[in-house]
């Protein structure tokens, strides 16, 4: 390629220096300083983004197509925890993203999943024991240990977490936490036990506990979580620790910005540039150990063009000196990917919703949803019996919420939710996290009933009923991704959120938030296949109340 005459942003030396690139083979060759007053070419050179923790299938595309759609916001190299897929489909499911995420434009970086399942409170449809992540952490195309969501087997001593970060730790590899709200001497302990990274920090001041115990922060702005308002200040204060995350990023919001957006909300709040891009380039290379450039001479040529350092408007993309991003498309073509998939038969009736009642009234646990939150609360509701049944209560938004297990015959766990808002109808999808049974909420075990089998006969997808109508997302791939290109699956994913809204929810992202009321390491009350679960006591808790329990 022709030398690029711009001007070059030095990430080492904090400097910004008009000067002409040359790039062969993939890598640059030289980086020759121009006079300060030369002429060169609209635009900044810089070092790519890194996504320090993203999950790919919960894009609902596959590697090679999510990469299309990220190189195209300036990434150029992504971290990534495949949980999702194995625990669905197991090692089986990690083949299948090393060997799509192998033909990418792109370098998706693997880690081996440490937590499948991610509880003994759920079924997952594959495990994997401390004996296989060490065997797996062996293969060079695993970089680190993926999120220890099971902290509280950190700070007890669980035998088998601690041999899986003993495997990690013997091979030099790093190991990245999970921990939401963990503060202070717990904080300490769980990073002195060889936790290196941590994306679920509540506050600011959680932050610089964990900071401070010498982890790694991940500032986060996913579809699901975002914690970048309540801890962008860690940028100024700790800016060798931090790096960026989008963590679950939806087709949607995919299209519209990756990293390059987090950069330009903290150089609008003032963090000095260079720290900023400290974390979205430099930090993530550095930590893992990637072979990504930094825009040094002999580096891989690895780089983007972007409008200015304030808007961050991404003009072209380079990995390896192949421009794979040029104004807003991506120079790639796509292609057909597999569909592996793990689905059994099974037909629901609606008396399997039901919860049986042998009273006129009944206290009940509710599941408090919060808009745009993976933390749910937990209140109460009084609910009345029609012939032997209880009712969901649709006046005080009280509905159905259910799970069943797609991978072996048992019978659905029932219980009620807040928050939904749906006045008619349900909503179901095979997006469940983190074991990804079939989740549905709906205003009647009827419409339940009729989602949940619209889902299973896909074999994986988000589905909306309503009376007659029934509409869906096919996600053939683990019930998690889609073989159509993201444009596609950006808009199917619109369409059927927006359904949703029209059967009275007011979430902003209904099918976002049903994902994550069966994740049970996220507190307070949730719901997996064997039952109803309070995230604070780590035990499956009853759906009735005593008669004489109060809203909680």
């Amino acid at each position: 390629m022709k030398p690029l005459i711009h001007r070059v942003v030095d990430l080492h030396a904090r400097r910004i220096l008009p000067a002409e690139v040359a790039v062969g083979d993939g890598r640059i060759e030289a980086i020759r300083p121009l006079d300060p007053d030369a002429l060169v070419a609209p635009g900044l050179l810089l070092p790519g983004f890194v996504d320090a923790h993203v999950h790919v299938e919960s894009s609902m595309l596959p590697p090679a197509e999510f990469a299309r759609v990220a190189v195209r916001h300036g990434t150029v190299a992504t971290v990534s925890d495949p949980h999702e897929i194995a625990n669905v489909l197991g090692e089986a499911g990690l083949d299948f993203m090393l060997e799509d995420a192998a033909r990418a434009c792109m370098p998706i970086h693997f880690g081996v999943p440490s937590c499948v399942p991610a509880t003994d409170f759920e079924t997952a449809g594959d495990s994997l024991d401390s004996t296989a992540v060490a065997r797996l952490l062996e293969d060079d195309r695993f970089r680190y240990l993926s999120e220890m969501m099971n902290w509280p087997g950190v700070l007890h001593g669980d035998p088998e977490v601690m041999a899986k970060i003993a495997a990690a730790k013997r091979l030099g590899k790093p190991v990245d936490g999970h921990a939401p709200g963990l503060r202070g001497e717990d904080a300490v302990r769980y990073a002195a036990a060889g936790i290196t990274t941590d994306h679920e920090c509540f506050s600011l001041e959680e932050a610089r506990d964990k900071a401070k115990a010498g982890m790694k922060i991940l500032i986060r702005a996913g579809s699901a979580a975002r914690n970048l308002e309540a801890i962008w200040p860690i940028l100024a204060e700790f800016p060798q620790l931090a790096m960026f995350s989008t963590d679950d990023a939806h087709p949607d919001d995919l299209l519209t910005g990756h990293l390059d957006r987090m950069v330009a909300r903290c150089v609008a709040h003032g963090v000095d540039v260079f720290d900023v891009l400290r974390a979205a380039c430099l930090n993530p290379v550095e930590h893992y150990g990637l072979d990504v450039g930094l825009l040094r001479e002999g580096d891989r040529a690895d780089f983007i063009l972007v409008d200015d350092l304030v808007d961050f408007r991404v003009r072209r993309t380079w990995i390896e000196g192949r421009l794979v991003a040029e104004d807003g498309r991506c120079t790639v073509p796509g292609a057909a990917v597999a569909t592996p998939n793990v689905f059994r038969e099974a037909r629901f009736d609606p008396s399997d919703f039901e919860i049986e009642a042998d009273v006129p009234e009944t206290r009940v646990r509710v599941i408090e949803a919060e808009d745009g939150e993976l933390v749910t609360g937990e209140s109460s509701a009084t609910l009345t019996t029609r012939h032997g049944v209880l009712q969901p209560d649709l006046k005080d938004d009280v509905l159905l919420v259910a799970v069943c297990n797609r991978y072996a015959p048992a019978p659905p766990a029932v219980a009620f939710i807040r928050g939904f808002g749906l006045r008619r109808g349900a909503i179901a999808s095979s997006v469940a996290h983190d074991s990804h049974q079939v989740i549905a909420v709906g205003t009647s075990p009827s419409s339940v009933a009729e989602a949940v089998n619209a889902v299973f006969e896909r074999r994986g997808g988000l589905v909306a009923v309503d009376g007659d109508r029934i509409e869906g997302l096919s996600l053939p791939i683990a019930g998690l991704m889609s073989d159509r290109p993201a444009e596609a699956v950006a808009a199917g994913y619109d369409a059927v959120n927006g359904i949703a809204r029209d059967l009275g929810s007011s979430l902003q992202a209904p099918f976002m938030t049903l994902s994550f009321m069966a994740l049970l390491v996220i507190p307070s009350l949730k719901i997996s296949d064997q039952g109803l679960f309070d995230g604070e006591a780590f035990a499956f808790t009853p759906v009735r109340l005593p008669p004489s329990t109060g809203t909680t």
